[in-house]
């Protein structure tokens, strides 16, 4: 079976946090049983990356962290400057309605606000940033939850922000300004344990992985304007041991596909009802899911531990199939098609 494939930009971690790659990978537009892959930026542990027109931005997760930002012509990126995270290991980043780009930093538990007002000239370095720490919190998984531990932001119809908090249990909402600004708005607990890691929206609620309880969650705001689960799915049988959810993604139809790593599924699920349950799941064709990516027709997992992309048909029932292709790249931890 001959998948044809968009081009894609592929993070991934680097010898510095003991991946194989040496930077941002592009995959050239093509059958995916061919595909051209090469290296377009070398920088260290580009491990999640924000495409905004022509620019890219990615995160440097390191212990010192960084950002970074290019210019794409093709399949060629331009360097254009280098700002500080705002703290330790950042691990997400996106480019905010408010036109502030935001960087969360899982050890530190710190989200960062930069003005992109001076991305046009080559050698311009953003001169405003602001951070802010996440209330301390933490929850009862001791090796994981000793503290707070930002993980993924996204974008509230209500015009604000909200950080997923691993370690605290808890989504932080922040309203971000272009100058950039941060203030807190309030925090929604959800229950000890969860581990929320990535989010996403569908038919106006939000769609929360939890990474250390291996579930679901499905969160409407109540009429005090905090958000309460509605419903929530188990995305596997069993104990949840070693078994990590990862990245989230809703379709129009309202499936809901998510990754777990150690089981390595692809699981999905039906909220189109307006509740949560299980449709099916697959292999996600290798080792340790980190991020995927959906395209007409097929899921593209970037399976961290087996340096390739599997790309997985999708079935009429929502649910993908066998891997019909592996494209090779060191370590992937984050697919952008563009």
């Amino acid at each position: 079976m001959s998948v044809e494939l968009p081009a894609l930009l592929v993070g991934s971690y680097t010898a510095t946090g003991g991946g194989t790659a040496t930077g941002i990978s592009y995959v050239a537009a093509g059958p995916a049983d061919a595909a051209d892959t090469r290296t377009v930026a070398v920088i260290d542990d580009p491990s999640f990356l924000a495409v905004s027109g022509d620019r890219v931005y990615a995160v440097s997760e390191t212990a010192d962290g960084g950002v970074s930002a290019f210019r794409r012509d093709g399949g060629a990126l331009e360097h254009l400057w280098d700002a500080p995270a705002g703290g330790d290991a950042p691990c997400h980043v996106r480019v905010d309605p408010s036109g502030a780009l935001v960087v969360t930093n899982y050890v530190s538990g710190t989200v960062t606000a930069i003005s992109l007002e001076a991305d046009e000239p080559r050698s311009a370095e953003p001169q405003s940033v602001a951070t802010e720490v996440l209330p301390d919190t933490t929850g009862p998984v001791e090796d994981r939850q000793e503290g707070p531990h930002a993980h993924q932001s996204v974008a509230t119809p209500d015009g604000t922000v909200l950080v997923a908090d691993l370690g605290g249990d808890a989504l932080h909402e922040f309203r971000i300004t272009a100058e950039p600004a941060i203030s807190l708005v309030r925090v929604h607990h959800v229950a000890p344990g969860v581990g929320p890691r990535h989010m996403a929206w569908y038919d106006g609620d939000l769609f929360v992985a939890g990474e250390l309880d291996g579930q679901v969650h499905r969160l409407r705001r109540d009429d005090s304007g905090s958000f309460v689960v509605i419903a929530s799915a188990a995305t596997f049988e069993g104990s949840v041991g070693e078994s990590l959810l990862s990245h989230i993604e809703v379709d129009d139809a309202g499936l809901v596909y998510v990754a777990v790593r150690g089981r390595d599924l692809i699981v999905v699920l039906d909220a189109s009802g307006g509740g949560l349950s299980l449709v099916g799941s697959a292999s996600s064709g290798g080792v340790w899911p980190r991020h995927f990516a959906r395209v007409p027709g097929s899921v593209l997992v970037a399976n961290q531990m087996s340096d390739a992309i599997a790309v997985l048909p999708i079935g009429d029932d929502g649910v993908p199939g066998e891997a019909v292709a592996q494209i090779p790249v060191g370590t992937p931890t984050c697919i952008v098609p563009v």
